[in-house]
């Protein structure tokens, strides 16, 4: 079973916990575009749902297969969230953002009463670190807020230069809020909490890619097949 394959059965089973009128968040990138996919199959065969897209892409998608929309504007609570991550830790904190879209994700995320993370198996680590961690920052002084999240990172005991993420065009990529991403490779996060709280008060820092507290299940799947892991 090659990664793909691996992470539509993930999605497979996420797709299953879905209930008829559920208000759903949906996620963004390569897995939870499977798990919109499904789900799409599912509305074309009756079921009776809603979502709020974390990005433009991820609304686009939801649309061109028709998944009814609506926004937390008009939907303030959500009943899931269905998203996948890039590492995935023991206790369920998460790093996100590789896709550009940690902001919106995390935004959706603490409005819904459940958070379900889906991926691979390659995502699940003993310690958060060794996938750049995105830091969304306002282009405005970007050169004093480097320099502070470089420090917040040493000060949290990982160490590590934070790098201007590039677009496709060769500049700087642009989130949907129109702010720029900040990738810091710290290679290990030994306390993320600790690094969460000082990269939170730096001015200029808008979010960054540590999800903590916020996920409850993970959906692993691999080879072997799909397992389950709840946080206590």
């Amino acid at each position: 079973m090659d990664i793909e394959a691996q992470k539509r059965q993930a999605a497979a089973v996420a797709v299953e916990w879905v209930r008829p009128g559920m208000r759903l968040g949906l996620g963004t990138g390569s897995t939870a575009r499977h798990f919109v996919e499904l789900l799409a199959e599912r509305v074309r065969g009756g079921l009776n749902v809603v979502g709020v897209p974390t990005s433009e892409t991820t609304r686009a998608d939801a649309q061109r297969l028709g998944v009814p929309l609506t926004t937390l504007d008009e939907t303030p609570e959500l009943d899931m969230t269905v998203d996948g991550a890039d590492e995935i830790g023991p206790d369920l904190t998460l790093i996100k953002g590789g896709g550009g879209a940690l902001l919106r994700e995390k935004i959706v995320a603490a409005a819904s009463a459940r958070m379900v993370v889906i991926a691979d198996e390659s995502k699940w680590v003993k310690m958060l670190g060794r996938f750049p961690l995105p830091v969304e920052v306002m282009p405005f002084g970007l050169a004093a807020t480097r320099r502070k999240v470089e420090a917040a990172a040493a000060s949290a005991g990982c160490p590590g230069p934070a790098v201007l993420r590039q677009g496709r065009d060769g500049h700087a990529f642009v989130t949907d809020g129109g702010h720029w991403i900040l990738d810091a490779s710290l290679d290990r996060i030994p306390d993320a909490r600790l690094l969460a709280e000082r990269l939170s008060i730096i001015p200029g820092v808008v979010e960054h890619g540590l999800f903590i507290g916020l996920a409850q299940a993970a959906i692993l799947a691999g080879p072997a097949g799909a397992r389950v892991v709840e946080r206590s």
